[in-house]
């Protein structure tokens, strides 16, 4: 937030005295300046309105009164009624008032209109050009055609400290920084003093840290009351804090002898927009303790924001009860934010016990318990939240799109999505990023098709990065991995330099491709612009190189990414995982432990999968153990899959089925039963393995997992139960299941072989096949054995 200062005030005019005592017209002005100043402007206009004949001054003091009551408006419709009053002339009093009020009521055409007056009465005051000036800074757009800022300040024969802090500002406003510093540096060498408000004015334009050390240095040799102005001291905490040096802000704040809430809540705002939020706290804390600050709401917005980044349950709740015990009556704005403080939390039961609460609530309100439900995966919660809203008659606005459309996307529905697409276009409803919006949900939605549509309805120099983005990733996430890459190049073809989210969007699309070349190329391009050290697309990059089999790419990666989070070491560990290399996935897991970065649910997929993998059972099943008891998270199917897979995958299937048997109604699934069916049937376990099977068949799933019933049917063809066999194929017939073929592939000189079962499509079969009979044979002289089974060609014809 940019601290910006007034260049001008409303001038009073000085009060005449005639013999030494005050004339009967003084009275009269006394009685109507004490009238506004008690706040009663329009009980002073009634007063004028008796007099016979009012002097330029009496009027005046009223157009000030009204504009001194935030009553711009009326200040002019008075000047308006002054103007058609004969024998009543303007004076620079009556035109510095008046344009003040075209300033605050930001009415470019009266000002304009005053401007004229002014020039037809011939007046050089500066008072009334510094007002000029005020005026066109403030109702001017900054893309205006006609910069009347400049052609004013270059007729004014006199130009104080007060007419250079307009321009200067005019051009901050105008995002002319440089000439704002040039103007500064004109005033220094005019000699002119410059002021604390000439600093705040300049401070947004100063480029880089060098230049504002130089100016707070300036700052500095002009005295304590510069340095001690909390206008000058805020204004310089802010363009520190913009250009990230905290150090410096920190500086500027301890040196303050006099800091009011201001400057308090600046210095807290500047660490929280830096992401350093203890030290927000920190300085919260401090506050507290001085007599300087009095907390208000901006100062509880900045450290709710602070307690948000940090995601600290217990500081939380100590912050909500302090917020409730200081402030008489909690504004909304308040309450919302603490809304978002819990649900960042990860709390959003306490978040929407707050909403639950509230005796009045706003859009606003909505919106942030709306997108905190989708936030948290509570996407048919909110979906609910948003019918309640639309009956409660409140606006369904742009903020309240992004969530339904985030909604739809999650739960991969179109008809949400549809629905929502169909509302925007109704009430026309256009909101930044809307086309990224839809084209990601049309995608998740399976349905690439329409969201090709949306990208190709606007042509390519219209489409933000954002857009661009969306589109391949939703390729990417329909395994469309060529027409993924297509896009990328379109994109780099029409100058869209790609981000941190492209890359992470584009990188999988490489592991489906079997190719480590263009990740490669890549990992290149975010070298040479600097995006290798992002934490998502280092995340990528780990995924990417390990699904391609170059491990030790992706620990090189990983060991080079200075940011990391649990996405990255979770990444990292199912990597070491899938290579068989349980050891260092578990070294791993110590060490993100001992960084104090919290495990999730995923962690410990990827965790105790690697220890499946690998055949670390006992290390498996102690940190399946504490994943509960210490870290709070409750296992789900995915880990009692892990844990029972664990077991069975050494031999240990008696005991993995009493462990699934323990889990009563939590192991009544699917997957979990299923995991125990493979091993059951390599070590032999036949009967436990056709109780399983019957198991499985008996289980009502709309899942249909094919690789399941041909598991079954093998254990069947191994007791020679052949009818039963016959019947499990059947049912894969009736239900349309085929197991998918799995597919192999090697890179080779930049391309790509993939090979799947009894596949003769590649050019080179008849020598591949030729190299594979010989390791056959090669095989079989060196003493090894094939399996026997005699109902095998039985069950491939079956298959077949």
């Amino acid at each position: 937030m940019r601290v910006m200062a007034s260049s001008t005030v409303v001038p009073v005019p000085p009060v005449p005295v005639e013999g030494g005592k005050p004339s009967r017209g003084i009275s009269i002005r006394s009685r109507l300046s004490k009238l506004c100043q008690e706040g009663q402007p329009h009980l002073a206009r009634h007063l004028l309105d008796t007099l016979p004949r009012a002097s330029t001054a009496v009027w005046n003091t009223v157009i000030i009164g009204f504009i001194c009551n935030h009553m711009p408006l009326e200040a002019l419709q008075l000047y308006a009624e002054m103007k058609s009053t004969p024998c009543t002339p303007s004076d620079c009093y009556t035109f510095s008032s008046t344009l003040k009020a075209c300033s605050l009521t930001q009415n470019l055409m009266t000002g304009k209109a005053l401007h004229s007056h002014l020039l037809r009465s011939q007046s050089n005051s500066r008072i009334v050009y510094n007002s000029l000036l005020n005026m066109y800074s403030s109702c001017l757009p900054p893309q205006s055609q006609h910069d009347y800022v400049l052609k004013v300040f270059a007729v004014m024969r006199k130009r104080n400290v007060v007419a250079w802090n307009t321009l200067i500002s005019w051009f901050v406003k105008t995002h002319r920084h440089l000439h704002a510093l040039r103007a500064f540096a004109t005033l220094i060498k005019t000699s002119i003093t410059p002021s604390p408000v000439t600093f705040v004015n300049v401070f947004p334009a100063v480029p880089d840290p060098k230049t504002a050390l130089m100016f707070y240095a300036l700052l500095l040799k002009f005295g304590a009351d510069y340095v001690n102005d909390v206008f000058a001291v805020s204004s310089a905490i802010v363009l520190f804090s913009d250009l990230g040096c905290l150090d410096h802000a920190r500086m500027v704040f301890d040196r303050c002898s006099n800091k009011n809430t201001e400057v308090w809540n600046t210095m807290i705002g500047g660490y929280v927009q830096n992401n350093c939020p203890l030290q927000g706290v920190d300085v919260f804390v401090r506050a507290l303790e001085s007599e300087e600050a009095v907390c208000d709401e901006v100062t509880f917005l900045s450290v709710i924001s602070a307690v948000s980044q940090l995601q600290q349950i217990k500081l939380a709740h100590q912050l909500h009860a302090f917020v409730l015990k200081n402030l008489a009556a909690t504004p909304v704005i308040v309450v919302n934010a603490i809304m978002v403080m819990y649900s960042r939390c990860n709390f959003v039961d306490t978040s929407f016990k707050v909403f639950d609460n509230m005796s009045q609530r706003d859009a606003v309100s909505w919106n942030t318990i709306i997108s905190s439900f989708v936030q948290n995966g509570l996407d048919e919660e909110a979906l609910m939240l948003v019918c309640e809203m639309q009956k409660q008659k409140f606006p369904i606005d742009s903020v309240t799109m992004t969530a339904l459309l985030s909604a739809a996307s999650n739960m991969r529905s179109s008809y949400i999505g549809r629905q929502t697409h169909a509302y925007l276009i109704r009430h026309g409803i256009q909101f930044e990023g809307m086309e990224s919006y839809l084209i990601d949900m049309y995608a998740k939605s399976r349905l690439i098709r329409t969201s090709e549509l949306l990208f190709q309805q606007n042509c390519p120099s219209d489409r933000d990065l954002a857009t661009w983005n969306a589109m391949i990733a939703g390729y990417t996430q329909n395994e469309l991995s060529d027409k993924a890459i297509l896009i990328l190049r379109e994109a780099l073809v029409h100058k869209v330099i790609p981000n941190a989210v492209t890359l992470a969007s584009i990188l999988p699309a490489c592991s489906s491709m079997g190719s480590t070349t263009f990740a490669r190329q890549l990992h290149g391009f975010a070298i040479r612009h600097f995006l290798d050290e992002n934490v998502f697309v280092g995340t990528a990059l780990v995924d990417t190189y390990s699904k391609s089999g170059a491990i030790s790419y992706a620990e090189n990666v990983f060991i080079r990414t200075p940011e990391r989070n649990s996405v990255t070491y979770t990444t990292m560990i199912m990597s070491y995982g899938q290579h068989g290399m349980g050891k260092e996935a578990l070294a791993l897991y110590d060490s993100m432990l001992r960084c104090g970065i919290k495990p999730d649910a995923v962690t410990f997929v990827a965790i105790l999968s690697a220890c499946s993998y690998s055949g670390l059972v006992e290390e498996g099943l102690h940190i399946f153990e504490y994943m509960d008891e210490l870290h709070k998270i409750k296992p789900s199917i995915e880990h009692y899959c892990c844990v029972a897979d664990m077991l069975g995958r050494v031999g240990r299937v008696v005991e993995a089925y009493e462990f699934v048997q323990r889990l009563r109604e939590d192991g009544n699934a699917i997957e979990i039963w299923g995991s125990i069916l493979g091993p059951a049937e390599i070590n032999g376990y036949f009967e436990l393995g056709k109780f399983i099977a019957e198991k499985l068949l008996n289980m009502e799933t709309e899942k249909r997992i094919a690789g399941y019933h041909v598991l079954i049917s093998n254990i069947y063809a191994e007791e020679g139960e052949w009818e039963k066999v016959d019947r499990v194929r059947n049912q894969m017939k009736e239900k349309g299941l085929q197991k998918e073929m799995g597919c192999s592939w090697v890179e080779i000189a930049g391309h790509v072989n993939f090979f799947v079962s009894r596949d003769e499509k590649h050019p080179q079969s008849g020598e591949i096949y030729y190299i594979l009979d010989k390791l056959t044979m090669g095989m079989k002289d060196a003493g090894y054995k094939p399996r026997n089974n005699s109902n095998l060609n039985r069950i491939l014809e079956s298959s077949d």
